[in-house]
């Protein structure tokens, strides 16, 4: 019963303010302070092989210090970089009783303008759905959620098709922008799924069960440390498990999924606090490269990603979800700094991901998208190198069409 109370409490404090606060809140009430940033690296051997971006000239990198995850004697995960602060119950209930909130999401009406839902290529009868051979194709589904196709393999990320990111059906972020499609609607030929943690918006229940009743066996899940169990209990068949820095070969395919840093942290329940590791992602084929940065705030592990990994055809970077910057710049990048992790991880383009679905935090909800064409001219960059999709809509790197000249 105390622990019901404990949970309860501040959670109608904070209902008071707004119905549908962030995830965060649910989740950040029990965070703890006082986490061990001691920083463990280890010297590890750079034996890839990087292809210059401009031309096809091989180089060897030289070594690189990795950052390897650490984890406190109660076995939770720790970020160990000095960019990270711990949040707290005092800084949560700052954020939700002090600040303003600028959202101001409007109507249906006016959202179908300013962030029009498209209907994705494989759901549209004139166009082919077989998986491109030899070119990359990436179609974003909403929030952090796209489909990626690299080197005729179909990958999901972070695949998010519920109405609320919540352990509730009742209370929690509740989308205002709807997924493109249904589970039912994505292509037969779908391999696997990659997950960056286990938040509510990242992770969601109904979502595994629906791509596990779709997919059955033939789908992988590939998790950070810590979350196999999870996704077994869940009726994931096949999980595969991994640390930064670690790699491993989608059977039956020519493509390696590569899990490596991000700064951010875990949590489901009451007492699972960073039990579970968080993750960003390489896709690796043998002829293009993504780079999914997951959930993160900015740290020098991107630039430990582009040494070992880039460049990278496409990296899918979040750029919403940051204000009031205080509180979420340790766990969420802002254009600005997503530009950063572009030049980092040395991506040839970008997709913005991570914003426009569901209402997470203060910034006005077209502000990720008109802060990143600033953060671009700043550092003198294209809408070529660095762009935002509508929902539903692809990009590619075959000379056929590339979607968001079209979309936008």
């Amino acid at each position: 019963m105390i622990n019901i109370l404990y949970v309860v409490s501040p959670i109608f404090v904070l209902m008071s303010r707004s119905h549908d606060f962030s995830y965060h809140s649910w989740l950040m009430i029990y965070y703890h302070a006082g986490v061990s940033r001691h920083q463990l690296l280890r010297r590890m051997e750079d034996s890839h092989p990087k292809e210059d971006a401009t031309c096809s000239t091989v180089v060897h990198a030289p070594k690189m210090m990795m950052t390897i995850s650490e984890r406190k004697s109660d076995g939770r995960f720790v970020n160990p970089w000095p960019t990270w602060k711990q949040p707290s119950l005092f800084n949560l209930l700052q954020w939700k009783l002090m600040e303003r909130n600028h959202n101001r999401i409007p109507h249906k009406e006016e959202l179908d303008r300013t962030l029009p839902i498209r209907t994705p290529y494989f759901m549209q009868s004139s166009c082919d759905t077989s998986v491109l051979d030899g070119n990359l194709r990436v179609t974003w589904l909403g929030h952090a959620s796209t489909l990626v196709e690299l080197d005729g393999t179909m990958i999901l990320t972070d695949p998010m098709f519920s109405k609320r990111a919540s352990p509730s059906l009742w209370f929690g972020p509740s989308r205002y922008r709807d997924a493109p499609c249904d589970v039912d609607q994505l292509p037969e030929n779908v391999r696997a799924v990659v997950i960056s943690h286990n938040h509510y918006d990242h992770l969601d229940y109904n979502t595994v069960i629906n791509l596990n009743q779709r997919f059955g066996d033939a789908l992988h899940w590939f998790v950070p440390l810590g979350l196999a169990s999870w996704m077994r209990a869940s009726g994931c068949k096949t999980v595969t498990e991994l640390d930064w820095w670690q790699e491993e070969l989608l059977p039956g395919t020519s493509v390696s999924l590569a899990a490596t840093p991000c700064q951010h942290w875990s949590r489901r329940t009451i007492s699972d606090e960073n039990r579970t590791l968080w993750a960003s992602w390489c896709l690796l084929g043998p002829k293009h490269r993504v780079f999914f940065a997951g959930d993160t705030g900015y740290c020098s592990g991107f630039q430990q990603i582009g040494h070992r990994y880039g460049p990278f055809d496409i990296a899918l970077i979040p750029i919403g979800a940051y204000a009031p910057r205080w509180f979420l710049k340790f766990q969420h990048v802002n254009p600005e700094e997503a530009v950063h992790v572009h030049q980092d991880v040395l991506a040839r383009h970008s997709l913005g991901i991570h914003w426009g679905t569901f209402p997470l935090s203060d910034e006005h909800y077209l502000e990720p998208r008109e802060e990143l064409e600033r953060a671009r001219e700043r550092h003198g960059l294209t809408e070529e190198d660095f762009f935002v999709l509508e929902h539903g809509a692809s990009w590619q790197t075959s000379a056929i069409v590339s979607a968001h000249r079209d979309n936008l």
